[in-house]
């Protein structure tokens, strides 16, 4: 049977495809809090369980916001071939953001109109999943002798940083040799793009302190939010336009991601914001924000952290009774694949045959679980390839079309077909 036949079986399964997609953005898995994950678990273990599969849940106990009430659930599927050989891994995402406002139609309704799935989590990344799943149906069904493994992935709280999904599987060895060799995960970067990486990231909390006293006296107290006012200024005169010269090799897209990044992620200073009253009148003596700050593989994290304490202390020397706090929440480091690597390889050779030109070879500008299969899992054979266009992710009326999800499963069967045929456990 010829890999030409396994495409064909991918495009005869288009309707399959495109309901598979729809059923799952019928289970509203919206993280935070993290619902439903156990139903969206199951209904894909199931599908994959009548396939052969051999299926597993695990519950992420411990980790960020697992609870009784909302359980970090995940389910992996394998299915051993007829021979040795190498395990390909397809690992997506199940959960999903808030609808928010602005949308025409039922965010969770799995609306099919004009050879596009609507919802949430179509586009990010459910389209992506149900899109690995008829690839690997197709493939076994066409070639049931094949060698090596296939395993299948949904996995929890990638939208919250991965620590109930693909970290704390990776902490278990779900994604390590010799278990699995190659990672694909259908994030959506544009049907015709490999994604080889992304930038790193530090999150920090900086507190700003004071001294309070009555509004109508501020001169005795010592006003925090000025002291914050002073910080922000800092950064935007001094560090944000040197950030903004710094410029990358990395392919990250969009091309204005391509230099370091600040981002104020949120602020506040005074009294509690959940009081509908008039406000007391008094000198705030704290003030808090959280900086998300983007960084670049050519930067040590070192270097970013200093550059922001560098300034709070400055501060702390040029203004009266200024203090602070800072509190890392969050980091990780750049991830790139090789170009050369297996599974890049592989995934283009298959742009090349399915659509009929070369890849685009990219990095996103944000992090994705790439970040835990490499440095937990220690796994470096690992991409990003899905259907979607990146910048529907997060949006009102979110949605995937048919015909990229069929074109990237065709793309993935193709690679599968590479990597288990071609690969070898080296």
């Amino acid at each position: 049977m010829a890999i030409r036949d396994v495409l064909r079986a991918v495009e005869d399964r288009r309707d399959d495809l495109a309901a598979l997609t729809a059923d799952l953005v019928r289970i509203p898995t919206v993280n935070p809090p993290g619902e439903n994950y156990r139903d969206c678990a199951e209904f894909l273990g199931n599908r994959l369980r009548r396939r052969g599969f051999d299926v597993v849940y695990v519950r992420a106990e411990g980790s960020p916001g697992d609870s009784d009430r909302y359980p970090r659930w995940n389910v992996v599927a394998r299915k051993e071939g007829s021979r040795p050989g190498p395990c390909v891994h397809f690992n997506s995402h199940i959960d999903v953001v808030e609808p928010g406002a602005g949308w025409t139609r039922n965010p969770f309704g799995g609306e099919m109109e004009d050879g596009r799935v609507y919802g949430r989590g179509a586009c990010d990344m459910k389209g992506g999943l149900a899109a690995s799943v008829v690839a690997v149906e197709a493939f076994i069904d066409l070639m049931p002798d094949f060698p090596g493994a296939i395993e299948i992935s949904g996995t929890a709280d990638e939208e919250s940083g991965g620590y109930g999904g693909v970290a704390y599987l990776a902490g278990k060895g779900f994604f390590s040799k010799p278990r699995v060799d190659h990672v694909i995960i259908p994030e959506p970067l544009n049907k015709d793009c490999i994604c080889l990486g992304h930038r790193g990231v530090w999150w920090a909390k900086i507190e700003t302190k004071g001294r309070i006293a009555h509004g109508s006296m501020p001169f005795l107290g010592d006003c925090a939010v000025r002291h914050m006012g002073a910080l922000l200024h800092a950064f935007e005169c001094e560090l944000i336009p040197v950030l903004a010269a710094r410029r990358t090799e990395m392919p990250v897209i969009p091309p204005g991601a391509r230099s370091s990044t600040l981002n104020i992620n949120s602020i506040h200073g005074g009294q509690r914001e959940d009081y509908e009253g008039l406000p007391s009148p008094c000198v705030p003596d704290s003030a808090r924000l959280v900086i998300d700050r983007r960084f670049l593989m050519e930067e040590r994290i070192e270097d970013v952290k200093a550059e922001v304490i560098g300034i709070l202390d400055r501060l702390a020397e040029e203004r009266t009774d200024f203090s602070y706090a800072i509190e890392d929440l969050f980091e990780v480091l750049p991830t790139m694949t090789d170009r050369d690597a297996p599974v890049v390889r592989a995934v283009a050779t298959g742009i090349r045959e399915v659509m009929g030109r070369e890849p685009n070879y990219v990095v996103s500008p944000g992090t994705y679980d790439q970040k835990h299969v490499d440095r937990i899992g220690r796994l470096k054979d690992c991409i990003a390839y899905g259907p979607g266009i990146l910048d529907l992710a997060h949006q009102p009326d979110e949605y995937v079309g048919v015909d990229d999800m069929v074109d990237s499963a065709k793309v993935m069967a193709r690679a599968l077909h590479e990597l288990l045929t071609g690969g070898s456990r080296a």
